[in-house]
């Protein structure tokens, strides 16, 4: 068998062309989750006139979203490392495609929140039990690139929600882009099923995972902290985006539809490239962590461009600006996962991720609160350069400080 990390545990008895069957299929999980959370996005100029909602009430919707979404991710991380990323996985999908349907029933900000909600409690799940599996699956010389992919999905997600949300709402109003997504996870349901009815699984810890003890660690301290600083911009982005398309550059839902796409197609790129090119470097014989750290400076370094898209003289050249942003986190977002799947053991994996998507959640909870009174009463333009030097802060944190405890040591060694 090989190590997972330095070592310290096997990797699930099955074949490679298995493994990367349900790599993809991780992909197509990743996909659906941010087209189901991003439909809302794309019609929120549409919802929120057709309820009579201001940016405010939307924010409060949004909120309600992040909350179980922020709530779940370290609670679904640890039922993923309980049960595995198979039978987890299919239950957090069932979940979530039952919440996109009830969102074509709303009837005004309340019911809209609470499908909000539910959608939140399933998707929460979504990443720590990706990452797991694809940690589980590979071996470390192809891990990176099977955690680009399966978690790349989610911007390939990104991309087909704008442009069939628009066609589906001019069609069909816009309740029958909820009933679409959720058609779209029975179809995959049914799919991962039939993949993982007989996978072999790893018995499960003796112990569950404690999760104090992962908080007593110093760099998984400084892996949540980073994340509370970098999250915010991601839930700006995915949130906000259209709306301020649609309010101060005077788009309509079709232009939305056709172009506010882009930013996501650079971001779902980089993520599968960035994983490609972080496996090269290893194999290369350099360090996996110094890896990770060099290439999230690259990253970090393009993100400023954030804060020039809100001074940007044309739409154009504002969404150009705002796919350099998403490019970067592309390659930041595939070393970071990277970087928690090196630094713990493989039983934590699921739990690690969670707790780090719980602290960004937090800070996307509280800047969605804030934005949507900042841009009722000002505009966008506080968020897009506070955005703007959020990633090097985060890079600050994990490139310094000491102690990264015996796994991330071993994996070094790799």
């Amino acid at each position: 068998m090989e190590s997972q990390t330095g070592g310290s545990h096997d990797l699930t008895p099955i074949s490679e062309r298995r493994a990367w069957l349900l790599v993809w299929l991780l992909f197509a999980a990743t996909a659906l989750s941010f087209l189901d959370r991003q439909v809302l996005s794309v019609l929120s100029p549409t919802i929120t006139a057709d309820f009579h909602m201001s940016n405010t009430a939307y924010s409060r919707v949004v909120f309600a979203f992040v909350l179980a979404y922020t709530l779940t991710f370290t609670l679904g991380g640890r039922l993923m490392d309980t049960l595995g990323t198979g039978s987890g996985l299919l239950l957090a999908v069932a979940v979530w495609s039952a919440a996109s349907g009830l969102h074509a029933l709303a009837a005004g900000a309340l019911s809209l929140g609470a499908a909000r909600f539910l959608l939140g409690i399933g998707e929460g799940a979504c990443f720590p039990a990706v990452t797991k599996g694809a940690v589980e699956w590979m071996p470390p010389a192809k891990r990176a690139l099977a955690i680009g992919i399966a978690n790349g999905g989610s911007a390939f997600g990104a991309v087909l929600a704008p442009p069939v949300t628009a066609f589906m709402a001019a069609q069909f109003g816009w309740r029958s882009a909820f009933l679409c997504c959720a058609l779209a996870g029975g179809l995959w349901l049914l799919a991962w099923w039939s993949a993982c009815k007989d996978l072999p699984r790893i018995a499960a810890a003796s112990a569950p995972v404690s999760i104090p003890s992962l908080l007593l660690r110093p760099h998984v301290r400084r892996l949540l902290a980073a994340r509370f600083f970098f999250d915010p911009v991601f839930y700006f982005y995915m949130f906000w985006i259209p709306q301020y398309l649609s309010r101060e550059r005077g788009m309509s839902l079709g232009d939305i539809g056709a172009l506010s796409w882009i930013p996501f197609f650079a971001l779902g790129v980089s993520n599968i490239a960035a994983g490609r090119w972080s496996d090269w470097l290893v194999t290369r014989g350099w360090q996996p962590r110094r890896v990770r750290i060099t290439l999230m400076l690259v990253a970090a370094l393009f993100t400023p461009a954030s804060g020039l898209a809100v001074f940007a003289g044309s739409p154009a050249l504002a969404i150009s600006l705002m796919s350099l942003l998403m490019l970067a986190h592309g390659v930041w977002i595939a070393n970071y996962i990277t970087l928690v799947g090196d630094t713990v053991d493989r039983r934590e994996i699921a739990t690690a991720v969670g707790l780090t998507g719980t602290c960004g959640g937090i800070a996307g909870m509280l800047s969605n609160l804030v934005v949507g009174p900042v841009v009722d009463h000002y505009s966008f333009t506080p968020a897009f350069l506070f955005s703007a030097v959020l990633y090097p802060l985060a890079w600050i944190i994990l490139a310094t400080g000491k102690g990264r405890g015996a796994a991330a040591v071993q994996g070094d060694t790799q």
